[in-house]
């Protein structure tokens, strides 16, 4: 049976009720879905960031829909994917060109089948088809004698320490891929019988393409746009709180964006903006929670305004 390829499209919630599907990454994306596919893998793309289990907001990693696979002994298989991807822990780094909030992992992901070595081959394979070569990789002390021969000296291999990664009670030491010093991507090995590959493919096409970086308000913009259009409105709660915080935190930097719910944020501000004015005087020193929980009042962001 030839492999599959299959593309989840968001649907993005517009104030008139509107649904748009949006179509597929770029070429990146698509080179890396047909080598997939040229190796027999099946591959799938998805570009909402919604999350696959209730453990985060929004995903954050390709690999999120398959962890009950990798704790599952019976099942054997390969698959790849491209996924959208969301962190924001990084939310005070953006602007520096190597991180993003809203990203593209590449991620090739085996169950029992596919090697550590086999891993690597295919990885270094694939950089080489869009022209690019690590400057070096590095291992785990505990596994640099098993996993160095499998370089086979076509990489400089440097011992890391902090090559290890864990999700719960899976855990896995890793080796990691760097170019003009920056992490482009890493192999796991996942209770030491599986394989979880993870590339991010922002950074491949600047490395590639000599795309420009994003600045602070571009990386901010995407992800806000990323969240919107996998179907997320501003709210008080869990994902649409987010939202808010981040279309704020948009408008407090100077940046714009041409979108109802931006528009709307905004104005929301300038009504709460005025009505802590009206009532600071008669409460003096209220916690944040109580000007929250009162008034609906973020208190930080009433004190980063100028009165105006």
């Amino acid at each position: 049976m030839a492999p599959r390829a299959e593309c989840h499209y968001p649907l993005a919630r517009h104030t008139n009720a509107k649904e748009v599907a949006y179509v597929t990454a770029g070429r990146l994306i698509r080179h890396y879905r047909d080598f997939c596919l040229s190796k027999g893998i099946d591959f799938t793309c998805i570009q909402s960031v919604r999350p696959h289990d209730a453990t985060t907001l929004f995903c954050s990693a390709g690999m999120q829909q398959y962890k009950p696979l990798f704790s599952d002994p019976s099942h054997r298989g390969t698959v790849a994917n491209s996924q959208a991807c969301l962190r924001l822990g990084d939310l005070d780094e953006i602007g520096d060109g190597t991180h993003f909030l809203h990203f593209t992992m590449l991620g090739l992901f085996s169950f029992r089948e596919m090697s550590v070595g086999g891993a690597i081959d295919f990885w270094l394979e694939f950089l080489r088809t869009v022209g690019l070569t690590p400057d070096h990789v590095t291992i785990h002390p505990d596994r640099l004698t098993d996993w160095t021969p499998l370089y086979r000296e076509r990489i400089p291999i440097v011992p890391d320490p902090e090559c290890t990664w864990s999700d719960g009670s899976i855990t896995g030491y890793s080796t990691e891929f760097y170019k003009d010093g920056v992490e482009i991507g890493n192999i796991v090995n996942p209770l030491g019988t599986c394989i979880d590959v993870g590339f991010g493919a922002d950074r491949l096409d600047m490395l590639i393409n000599g795309t420009p970086p994003e600045d602070a308000l571009e990386t901010l913009g995407s992800a806000i746009m990323k969240i919107i259009e996998s179907g997320y409105p501003p709210g008080n709660k869990e994902q649409g709180y987010v939202l808010r915080k981040l279309l704020r935190r948009l408008h407090r930097m100077g940046g714009t964006l041409d979108h109802p719910f931006f528009i709307g944020e905004v104005q929301r501000q300038e009504r709460l903006r005025a009505k802590y004015l009206r009532l600071r005087e008669r409460h003096p020193g209220m916690s944040p929670e109580w000007w929250f929980d009162t008034h609906g009042i973020e208190l930080s962001d009433m004190q980063d305004m100028p009165d105006g």
